[in-house]
């Protein structure tokens, strides 16, 4: 009989097949992403049957926008602790009542807790992101990378879907009973939450489970000291800043330049489909190149297609190949972002530090959003926050170029 390996040996605490897992994440992610990647559709609608400026259908996704960053760090805290399917159910059934109010939001208080507060808080219980955590306990780490692109890339195919079918909802059948489908589509995610189950300790290696247990207050310390993920949070700013701003008011935006409701829809869409190439290829590169690298080269993409469209005569071809070019570098800033903190910390506080990193995404979000709203009100006119966008794409590429990307520094083992 051989003599037992002193190899590290993988822990493999369920038996799942691994298609499986990634499958019915990449589903959780098409439907949570593809009503909230619509948000946009409704403004128009419902500021002309309410007589509202857009600066209160602003308030209202900037808020959640920000809620659902402020709740990602702790969901994915309850996540890491209990699992991920109570979390999933709980972030579904909050998404899915916040549609429906918002559905019947006749005041722009109403609108808040709707559309802001109680869809802001289910997004941070059951998008794409708690899914990523649960890819990163459950699949063996040589395929975390493209999963983390799958599960982005679904996600994106949510946003191809779910505008051009709001779109001809809206028209056919009014853009209330348009909100109460989007709600019942959301209890998909019940039953499929089931296969992405985290046991304590998910999938690891021996070295890993015989590395010091860390509490939440140590995990949070050692991070917030580590110079390189502070400037991933950092970074992560911008994206959420362009991508909240162009989902709610791309369409509002199109329209004041004469073109018709179905162009905004459909630019929401293929910027949904293309990123769903621009993601998986996002995953691939994230294993074969420097993160760092790959975050900038996406942040100044976005800054160059950004002012070519500005610049360009509004069109619907025009608006359909920005769709296209920024579709493509859209969330292909996910892999690389959630790539470098397993990187640096590991898998156990997966959720949760990633859930930090998400905040500042989604503060940037929150910014974007009402900005626009505010600045349109103001001067009748987005080109502030066009031009703002180029800016901070810019300044994030030069904020990840020094990140190092290495494990974080820990006691050795005895």
């Amino acid at each position: 009989m051989s003599a037992p390996s002193s190899q590290p040996q993988t822990v493999t605490p369920r038996q799942i097949a691994p298609a499986v897992i990634v499958v019915a994440g990449c589903l959780i992610a098409l439907a949570t992403f593809g009503p909230r990647s619509s948000a946009g559709l409704f403004q128009v609608p419902m500021t002309q049957e309410y007589g509202w400026g857009r600066d209160i259908f602003s308030l209202a996704i900037a808020v959640q926008n920000l809620l659902w960053g402020v709740g990602q760090p702790f969901a994915g805290a309850v996540a890491d602790r209990f699992g991920a399917v109570r979390v999933l159910c709980v972030g579904a059934i909050l998404y899915a009542a916040g549609l429906i109010v918002m559905a019947y939001a006749a005041t722009p208080g109403l609108l808040t807790v709707g559309a802001g507060v109680l869809v802001g808080f289910g997004l941070s219980g059951c998008s794409f992101n708690l899914v990523l955590g649960a890819f990163g306990k459950l699949l063996p780490e040589e395929k975390r990378p493209m999963a983390f692109g799958a599960g982005t890339a679904a996600g994106s195919l949510g946003q191809f879907f779910y505008p051009p079918i709001g779109t001809a909802l809206i028209q056919s059948v009014g853009w209330h009973s348009t909100l109460f489908v989007f709600a019942l589509s959301l209890l998909i995610v019940l039953p499929l939450s089931l296969a992405l189950a985290t046991p304590k300790g998910g999938v690891k290696s021996a070295i890993a489970a015989a590395m010091p247990k860390q509490t939440i207050g140590q995990a949070l310390a050692e991070a917030f000291r580590h110079p390189s993920y502070v400037l991933l949070v950092l970074g992560f700013f911008t994206c959420g800043f362009q991508l909240a701003f162009i989902t709610a008011h791309m369409p509002a935006y199109l329209r004041d330049t004469g073109l018709p409701l179905w162009v905004g829809g459909w630019t929401l869409a293929v910027i949904g489909l293309a990123n769903a190439a621009g993601s998986l290829y996002s995953g691939y590169l994230s294993s074969r190149m420097p993160k760092r690298w790959l975050l900038a080269g996406i942040y100044i993409g976005r800054s160059v297609a950004i002012l070519i469209f500005i610049l360009l005569p509004p069109s619907p071809a025009n608006a359909i190949m920005f769709g296209v070019f920024i579709g493509v570098l859209w969330l292909s800033t996910v892999p690389p972002t959630s790539s470098l903190v397993m990187l640096m910390f590991g898998t156990n506080y997966m959720a949760m530090l990633y859930g930090f990193a998400f905040f500042s995404h989604q503060l940037g979000g929150f910014l974007g959003v009402y900005l626009g709203g505010i600045l349109y009100e103001a001067t009748g006119s987005y080109i502030v926050v066009w031009w703002l966008s180029i800016a901070l794409g810019i300044a994030s590429a030069a904020i990840n170029l020094p990140i190092k990307e290495k494990p974080v520094a820990r006691p050795a083992l005895a």
